[in-house]
This record gives C-alpha cells, sequence and structure tokens, in this order.
C-alpha cells in the first residue's frame, strides 16, 4: 500500500511516501513544499495546493494521511494553519485518494511507542524504521512520514479484525 503523509503548514509542508508491504517498510519519496512569507496567503494556498496535486497524480497513492492540528496557544496561526491543512486535505480529496486524519498523541503513540514523546524521540524512530541514513529535515518531513507510519501500524491492525 502506498501512503503519502502530508504535515501540513503554511511556510512549510512536509510530505512523505511510503510503501508498505508484508510489514515492511520502503521509502518512496519525501520532502517539504515551502511557500515565501511575503507572498500573499491566497498565491501561497494555491501554490501549495498545485504542488500536492502533482505529487499525487506523479505517485498516484493509495492513502493519504494528514495530521490533525493542535494548538493551545496562537489563535492567528492556527487559523492560516487550518486552511493550509484544507488545502491539502482538497488535494487529495479532488484526485480521488481517500484521507485519514490521526492526532499528534496517535502519531507519537504508533512511531515512538508513547504519546509523550518528543520531536526528537519521532524522528529517531522515523530514521529507523525506514532504514534512513539520516534524519529527514526540516521536522515536518519527518512529522509526515512519521503520520505515514502511524497509518500504516492504525490500518493493518484494523484489517486484521475485518
Amino acid at each position: 500500500m502506498l501512503i503519502m503523509g502530508v504535515d501540513p503548514g503554511i511556510a512549510i509542508t512536509g510530505y512523505g511516501l511510503v510503501n508498505y508491504i508484508d510489514n515492511r517498510y520502503s521509502i518512496v519519496d519525501y520532502g517539504c513544499i515551502r511557500t515565501a512569507s511575503g507572498t500573499p496567503l491566497p498565491e501561497r494556498l494555491n501554490l501549495l495546493y498545485q504542488e500536492l496535486v502533482k505529487i499525487v497524480v506523479k505517485y498516484g497513492p493509495e492513502h493519504y494521511v494528514v495530521e490533525e492540528l493542535f494548538f493551545n496557544k496562537n489563535t492567528r496561526t492556527a487559523l492560516v494553519v487550518a486552511q493550509a491543512r484544507g488545502v491539502t486535505i482538497l488535494a487529495a480529496a479532488g484526485s480521488g485518494v481517500p484521507v485519514y486524519e490521526y492526532t499528534p498523541l496517535q502519531v507519537k503513540q504508533a512511531v515512538a511507542g508513547s504519546g509523550r514523546a518528543g520531536k526528537s524521540q519521532v524522528q529517531f524512530m522515523v530514521k529507523t524504521i525506514l532504514a534512513l541514513s539520516e534524519t529527514p529535515a526540516p521536522d515536518d518531513v519527518a512529522d509526515a512520514l512519521a503520520v505515514a507510519i502511524c497509518h500504516a501500524h492504525i490500518h493493518s491492525w484494523e484489517r486484521k479484525f475485518e
């Protein structure tokens, strides 16, 4: 199963494509989409949408996974990131790819074994699970790969009981 994980953001959106077959992972591609801070928000969202659609069309993921937002302070930042998140979901839904969502707690538990795992622990586990030579950077890319790994764990577990 080819899974595309996305960590939405307005400045940086991380993405990662992971193949998960017979309890084995293989990395297909990963990276990030950056938008310039001086660019008007509608143009940034449009660029994000176009780039994600290109990736979806190029690789044809079977599942598209996005981390749910968690903000406890800056409401303005949360609103802008929520808009970027909506665009990331639209890029998949408009292409007919099923979209799945997980909380940060679920992602940390699936990848690191603890919902209280720190960023560095999650990054280390992503590197280890995917047998990468170095930790994916920036953090948004590691987070996108983590959400894809989370989906593989949860989806394969749910299928055992179907």
